[in-house]
């Protein structure tokens, strides 16, 4: 049995990525000021909704560990804003970018709605501070783009809120696949499947159609470019279930699972993607589809599979097959076996899905230059794929990638070229 340690580079993972334009040896200019080993780091908190709070436990539960001082709370709704900035015994405010003009703040967090990811990263980043962002990266391909070109050009640190990205099983898993453990990779499945009461996914039990706009929540700062509407509390409250704020099941739920394998088989754009599913379930005004499916060809010659279905709880392993044997994602690590079920080689380090360790992994990276466990090369090549699905689900159509121009489009309409013809080295058997 072969073992293998939890390390592999960021620059491993992206020798030969297209997509490493932002790429960076680490410097002093990563920082949003050079912080010495031992400094302590000041944190502004942009959201303070539900998984925004779960930022503010975490970073009150480091606080001690990690040597940081928090420097205010910023939400459009006064009210929440009052009670995060409470939790912490700091300032609140209803303007987030009162907090990017504190000198003190060396990384914000952003957890909002998908669909104000851009802006906010935007101003931060030109603001000098760094980031760490809620999945997805951004609402689009394009922002995610203008947001990846911003980031090079100040060299500041963005992490991505995918938490698992700090999971050692996963770099492990990639540094066995890159050694040939399984072969020649040629396939991987893996699901977000959950069962959902009669409310339906995404909605929240008992709303009040009818509820009035609380007095301090600044409506049209929430909206900010997305289509201007009258305060509606289902837009508010369940924003995953409307195309002009979120990807639902794709951006919110698939980001995370995708995430896994493309670390794991450092891939980067898919060439071609489809997208299959319907709102079956819950007819109830919501214009994304409730349960989806979405199948990705990478140009390395490989599929993914991912399959989510909300109205089900009953799932299936997450595994990526070889040439010369299948690696499966357990509750322990991984284990990989050949064609008879002789294991092949191991790594018992257990998934978490911890946020503290994500957060821990930017503050080593701000003061020591730990490579970031999920930067924005691994963060836009999710969210190009999932974008593709959407995109082929309201087409109706395969998307493709177009390398030279660097967007989506018909597949059909691309000249995508051939997969590779000869089995790599490590997959002759």
């Amino acid at each position: 049995m072969l073992g293998f340690d939890h390390t592999i580079s960021r620059r491993d993972f992206f020798a030969t990525a297209t997509l490493a334009t932002t790429a960076i040896t680490l410097s002093a200019r990563s920082y949003a000021r050079v912080l010495g080993a031992n400094e302590r780091i000041g944190i502004g908190f942009i959201g303070a909704g539900g998984m925004g709070t779960n930022h503010l436990n975490a970073c009150k539960e480091l606080k001690e560990n990690d040597n940081l001082q928090f420097f205010g709370v910023a939400d459009c709704w006064k009210t929440r804003a009052e009670k995060g900035a409470a939790l912490l015994e700091t300032e609140a405010a209803t303007d987030y970018r009162t907090l990017l003009d504190k000198k003190e703040i060396d990384y914000v967090t952003i957890a909002t709605p998908e669909h104000r990811h851009a802006q906010m990263v935007l101003d931060a980043l030109a603001a000098g501070k760094a980031v760490y962002c809620e999945k997805p990266l951004t609402h689009t391909i394009e922002e995610a783009q203008s947001v990846a070109k911003k980031q090079k050009e100040t060299g500041l640190a963005l992490q991505v809120g995918v938490q698992s990205m700090s999971d050692a099983c996963y770099s492990s898993a990639a540094k066995a696949i890159a050694n040939g453990v399984i072969g020649q990779v040629v396939q991987a499945q893996i699901e977000y499947v959950r069962r959902y009461d009669k409310q339906g996914l995404f909605r929240e039990p008992g709303l009040d159609s009818n509820m009035s706009k609380p007095d301090d929540l600044d409506w049209g700062a929430w909206l900010g470019n997305a289509p201007t509407v009258p305060w509606n509390p289902h837009h508010y409250f369940e924003w995953r279930c409307y195309s002009a704020y979120s990807g639902c099941i794709a951006t919110d739920l698939f980001i995370h699972r995708l995430s896994r394998i493309i670390k794991a088989c450092n891939l980067e754009c898919p060439r071609r993607v489809v997208g299959m599913g319907g709102i079956w379930q819950w007819n109830d005004g919501r214009d994304l589809p409730d349960n989806f499916e979405m199948i990705c060809e990478y140009p390395r010659g490989m599929t993914v599979y991912v399959l989510g279905t909300q109205s089900n709880r009953v799932d299936f392993d997450h595994l990526i097959r070889g040439y010369r044997g299948t690696l499966y994602f357990t509750d322990d690590g991984w284990i990989a076996k050949d064609k008879d079920g002789k294991e092949l080689a191991s790594d018992h380090a257990p998934p978490k899905e911890d946020i503290h360790l994500h957060h821990t992994n930017l503050h080593n990276h701000l003061r020591k230059g730990e490579p970031l466990n999920c930067p924005i090369e691994l963060a836009l090549a999710g969210l190009v794929a999932v974008c593709m699905a959407n995109e082929s689900w309201r087409t109706s159509q395969m998307i493709g990638w177009d390398q030279n121009n660097q967007r989506m489009a018909p597949a059909h309409t691309l000249e995508l070229g051939h997969l590779p013809e000869s089995l790599t080295p490590a997959g002759k058997g």
